[in-house]
């Protein structure tokens, strides 16, 4: 809070995002907001825990009722979030971020081979076919009746921006700097 321009309401919605490992308080390092501590402090009273004996201890968590710590300020489900995070604190709720293996020693257009199979990811989807960064600082266009086996009417039926996806070089043309996929 002592940050300039960053208010009680911008820190209170940023606070489950922020982990200070080794801090005062062991919440501090999982996603539990500051303002919901007395929650976790209504938990511990009632259980005659400590917050360490608490982190973790699956066992003892799943044992407990949410709506047996619920006021006017937090309902069930803030109180069953919290309890999950107790369960498993500093959890990254994010799933899994996948990148695209680009090919080693493929790192300009005229490393390029025709028949060549790459990984690569979808940059942009048009009504002609799709982009697709292959790692040589140039995308590639796979044309919209190159995108799979069977009639296409909209690109983006088949693929969208983000999409990792294996593809086979066509036809590349460095001096105009195209590459067909």
């Amino acid at each position: 809070l002592k940050v300039s321009r960053l208010g009680p309401k911008a820190f209170e919605q940023c606070a489950g995002f922020l982990r200070i490992r080794g801090g005062s308080n062991p919440l501090d390092g999982s996603a539990v907001h500051p303002e919901s501590y007395p929650v976790v402090e209504r938990i511990l009273a009632k259980l005659e825990q400590t917050v360490d004996s608490l982190l973790g201890n699956s066992s003892l968590l799943h044992t407990l009722k949410p709506a047996d710590y619920t006021d006017e300020q937090f309902g069930v489900p803030t109180v069953t979030d919290i309890i999950g995070e107790l369960d498993k604190p500093g959890r990254d709720p994010r799933p899994e971020f996948k990148t695209a293996t680009f090919k080693e020693g493929v790192e300009k257009i005229s490393d390029l081979v025709p028949e060549m199979v790459l990984e690569g990811v979808v940059t942009n989807v048009t009504n002609f076919g799709a982009f697709v960064d292959i790692g040589v600082h140039q995308d590639g266009l796979v044309h919209i009746s190159s995108l799979t086996d069977r009639f296409v009417k909209d690109p983006r039926e088949v693929v969208k921006a983000g999409d990792i996806v294996r593809v086979k070089v066509l036809e590349v043309d460095v001096p105009r700097k195209r590459i067909s996929l």
